[in-house]
């Protein structure tokens, strides 16, 4: 089974997300470089994890990032790594539907009451051969209280799930530092054990943004964080 369905159809909407009246399957709608809305949903991990100081005494809680990384039978960014959950809205379906991605992609429900949105951006990708992908894409944000090793990852769309202190992840997309100190969660052994795994991360390890699109969600959510209340952005 691939990683995603080439003859799911998609709504086509014009640069602005106005509906065109026109439905067309996945591979028609990449060939063709039409407009099409998906979703991306970024995860604080309000638990991850407990830490050791050197002393001994136990480490202040810090937010902590969630991003996947794409399987490999990916049609675009195939094993890079990204936000926690992105999908397509299928034909006909609003946010409620779309939020699906994220029970499917990680194993996390949510509905709208869970997640606020940080802004919208318009994204042009024609780096894949063949493929042009134009997006309007919902950028949204939700928390929660489960730890990294309770999620569960779809195989077929997720290699693992890596987590970095917000702080770091920051600091990284800025260019500051070459690489992060995370953790990461690889699918199950044949036993079913779920193992959590400390894990170097870089930038080049990320699918390309040059819009500057990582940088503009991670400080959106370390003001929300903060107390701030940021007005919802648009980039591109």
């Amino acid at each position: 089974m691939t990683a995603q369905d080439e003859e799911e159809l998609f709504d086509i909407v014009d640069g602005s997300g106005r509906p065109l009246g026109v439905r067309k399957a996945r591979r028609l709608v990449h060939r063709d470089g039409d407009w099409h809305r998906s979703v991306h949903v970024w995860v604080i991990l309000e638990r991850e994890p407990d830490r050791l100081e050197a002393d001994g005494r136990r480490g202040a809680a810090e937010p902590w990032v969630l991003f996947q990384q794409r399987s490999l039978e990916k049609d675009t960014w195939p094993g890079a790594l990204e936000v926690a959950v992105s999908g397509h809205y299928r034909a006909g379906e609003d946010l409620t539907g779309a939020l699906r991605e994220a029970e499917e992609e990680i194993g996390l429900p949510l509905s709208p009451r869970d997640v606020v949105r940080l802004g919208t951006r318009r994204s042009q990708d024609d780096h894949a051969p063949g493929i042009i992908d134009r997006e309007l894409q919902d950028v949204l944000l939700a928390t929660t209280r489960r730890a990294l090793e309770a999620l569960r990852p779809d195989p077929q769309e997720v290699t693992a799930l890596l987590s970095l202190p917000l702080d770091a992840a920051l600091r990284l997309v800025r260019g500051e530092v070459r690489g992060v100190p995370g953790l990461v969660r690889r699918a199950p052994d044949a036993a079913g054990a779920v193992k959590v795994e400390p894990r170097e991360v870089r930038l080049d390890e990320f699918l390309v943004a040059r819009d500057g699109y990582f940088e503009r969600a991670l400080d959106t959510i370390r003001r929300r964080l903060a107390g701030e209340a940021p007005a919802p952005w648009i980039l591109g």
